[in-house]
C-alpha cells in the first residue's frame, strides 16, 4: 500500500522530461499477511487445493530434489495432515487480490496524469510459486509452477488484449525497453527485444527461455517442452501438452531422447 501511495504521489508531479518509474509491490511474498477483507473475498472453502501426486518424486533426480529442498518451508504432506491446505491457498489468494488493487491504483493515477496516454507499462512478476504441488510451498526450483511468472506489456499503440504464448525470458525486458523508446541497443544485453512478438503474437519465435537455478543447474523451456539438466548430468523432461502438471519425467524414455542434451551432440 505505501509502495502504490509512493507512485500515485509521482505520478501527480509535473513532469517536463521523459521518466522511467519502478514500483515494487512485496506481496504475494511471504508472510501471507493482508487486511481482513482480502481474505473475506476467498472463503476457506472455496480455497481449492492445485493437483497433487503423492509419488511425484519417484522419477525425479536425487539433485534436483536437494537443490529445491526448503526445510523451513511446510511441506504438503504436513498441510493435509494439519488441515492446512485450504487456509494457505486462501492467503495466498487473499495477498494477490490484494497486489492486485495496489496495482490498480497506480494505474489509475496514470491514467488520470498527463503521462497517461504516452507511457509503456510492463507489469511482471520475479518468481512463480508452488502452492502444494511437488510436495512443497515454495519458489527455488527449476520447476514450471515456480519458473513462470505473469509478464503483461502495454504500449501507448497497442492494440490490447492480444495474448503470447511464445515463452521468453525477463533478460527480454531491459532490450525491449530499449527499442520500444527509441534508444540504443545496449550490446551487452544478452536477451532480445519483444517488439516483433508486441505486434504479432502469433509469430514464429525460434528462441525458448533459459533458466538457471543454482550451481549450473539449468532448464530449457520452448512451447512443448521443459528440459532440466543439473550439474550431476541427471535430467528432466517434461510435455507440458500432455503432462501440464510435470508428473512424468521424461528423460529416460528413448522415445524423446532425441529432444536431450548430449556432449556428444554438443561436439558436434
Amino acid at each position: 500500500y505505501e509502495a502504490a501511495t509512493w507512485a500515485v504521489n509521482q505520478l501527480q508531479q509535473p513532469h517536463d522530461k521523459p521518466f522511467l518509474l519502478m514500483v515494487g509491490f512485496i506481496r504475494p511474498h511471504v508472510p501471507w499477511l493482508v487486511p481482513q477483507k482480502w481474505f473475506d473475498l476467498h472463503p476457506r472453502s472455496r480455497a481449492t487445493p492445485p493437483p497433487y501426486l503423492t509419488n511425484d518424486f519417484d522419477d525425479v533426480p536425487e539433485m534436483a530434489r536437494r537443490i529445491s529442498e526448503m526445510p523451513m518451508m511446510p511441506t504438503t504432506e504436513w498441510a493435509i495432515a494439519k488441515d492446512k491446505w485450504r487456509d494457505i491457498v486462501q492467503a495466498y489468494l487473499a495477498c494477490v487480490t490484494f497486489a492486485d488493487d495496489q496495482i490498480g491504483r497506480v494505474l489509475d493515477a496514470l491514467d488520470a496524469s498527463p503521462a497517461g496516454k504516452n507511457t509503456i507499462i510492463v507489469l511482471w512478476g520475479d518468481h512463480g510459486y508452488h502452492l502444494g504441488e511437488k510436495n512443497r510451498f515454495a519458489k527455488h526450483a527449476l520447476w514450471e509452477r515456480a519458473t513462470r511468472v505473469p509478464l503483461v506489456i502495454v504500449t501507448p499503440s497497442g492494440q490490447g488484449g492480444q495474448v503470447c504464448h511464445q515463452p521468453v525470458s525477463l533478460l527480454d525486458l531491459y532490450p525491449t525497453l530499449l527499442e520500444l523508446a527509441g534508444l540504443p541497443p545496449n550490446p551487452a544485453n544478452e536477451g532480445r527485444s519483444l517488439k516483433p512478438l508486441l505486434e504479432n503474437p502469433d509469430r514464429e519465435w525460434p528462441y525458448p527461455a533459459v533458466i538457471t537455478w543454482g550451481r549450473n543447474n539449468h532448464a530449457v523451456r520452448d512451447t512443448r517442452y521443459h528440459y532440466m539438466h543439473f550439474n550431476d548430468g541427471s535430467e528432466e523432461l517434461y510435455d507440458l501438452v500432455n503432462d501440464p502438471n510435470e508428473w512424468r519425467n521424461l528423460a529416460k524414455d528413448e522415445e524423446y531422447a532425441c529432444l536431450l542434451y548430449t556432449s556428444d551432440a554438443a561436439d558436434e
